[in-house]
């Protein structure tokens, strides 16, 4: 995916969380920052797994030969499952602080969090 696609993509979270009331949120500004590295990462990893390959080789002392896969490749792996479950967080975040919202019952902490106190 261009990164371009992905800024368009970010620009679209930020609206929704807009329309949510939940963009000023600490907890939510600072998990999708995290979001956005996370997915930087993965980009250059993805890089470097396609002009590298998925095999590497390493030579031992007396000339000898192994074949791994590419060490980016389980990087890649966690990065992918800390993404994902970053995810997660934004989304019940949101959750939660719009179902907060939709009942009208202030929360000082929701409040302070959301940049309202």
């Amino acid at each position: 995916m261009a990164k371009q696609d992905l800024n368009k993509q970010a620009n679209e979270i930020l609206k929704i969380a807009e329309k949510h009331g939940v963009e000023q949120n600490f907890f939510f500004m600072t998990t999708f920052k995290r979001y956005q590295v996370q997915i930087g990462i993965l980009n250059d990893l993805e890089q470097t797994i396609k002009e590298a390959g998925i095999l590497v080789t390493k030579e031992y002392v007396k000339g000898r030969k192994n074949v791994y896969s590419h060490p980016a490749i389980q990087d890649y792996n966690r990065t992918t499952d800390s993404a994902n479950k970053t995810v997660i967080t934004l989304m019940k975040i949101i959750t939660v602080l719009r179902d907060r919202k939709e009942n009208d019952e202030p929360d000082p902490l929701l409040q302070i969090l959301q940049g309202k106190i």
